[in-house]
């Protein structure tokens, strides 16, 4: 039995989800409540964050393992682009600044009552450097990395998605239209509405 402890609208969460989908992986998710956590999850992880993948008595509760552990299994569209050494670098970076650089501006953005020493739009502007380079990178070409979806897409996309929700308006209108659309593009796919369907706590 494989086990998917998830939060619904946390990015991390959101695309562990997005790959096991994609990978045809059957897995049971069980929706947590972050402020009554299961005694069960917090017994596989002390760290109590979603999510946390129980599969076979192994315990993997980093969402990137989730998903390469997930793109293991099986990855139809290449998304690992396993004969490409230099695209998976630039994967691999693309991630890495994401959850290290722009996750940071993004919470300061998000939640800037918490971070009183600038204001909203400083943190903003912070994390449009990450948009604009993301925006280049589309251009002549519908996603990230080429003409598919890559690990980097799919890692990047949920955080994204948060950004833009902050102030749907204000990002509406930027002139970040490539990125607009590979936004859109994924948030009416198939693959995301799946796992975002609400279940059950």
């Amino acid at each position: 039995m494989i086990t998917l402890y998830s939060f619904r609208r946390c990015p991390y969460a959101m695309r562990a989800r997005i790959a096991l989908r994609y990978s045809g992986v059957a897995v049971n998710i069980v929706e947590v409540s972050l402020k009554a956590k299961p005694a069960e999850m917090l017994a596989l992880s002390s760290k109590g964050t979603v999510p946390v993948l129980s599969v076979d008595g192994r315990v993997i509760d980093e969402s990137l393992e989730i998903m390469r552990w997930a793109l293991a299994q099986n990855d139809p569209q290449d998304w690992l682009l396993k004969d490409d050494p230099v695209g998976q670098q630039y994967i691999a970076g693309l991630i890495e600044e994401n959850d290290q650089v722009f996750k940071v501006h993004l919470n300061r953005y998000k939640y800037a009552e918490r971070y009183p020493e600038q204001p909203m739009t400083f943190y903003r502007a912070e994390g449009e450097v990450f948009l604009r380079k993301l925006d280049q990178l589309l251009e002549g070409r519908a996603y990230l990395l080429g003409e598919h979806p890559s690990l980097a897409d799919v890692a990047l996309m949920p955080f994204v998605r948060q950004f833009a929700h902050v102030d749907r308006e204000w990002f509406g209108q930027t002139p970040y239209v490539r990125l607009q659309g590979w936004l859109q593009r994924f948030l009416e796919s198939d693959l995301f509405t799946g796992v975002m369907q609400k279940q059950p706590l």
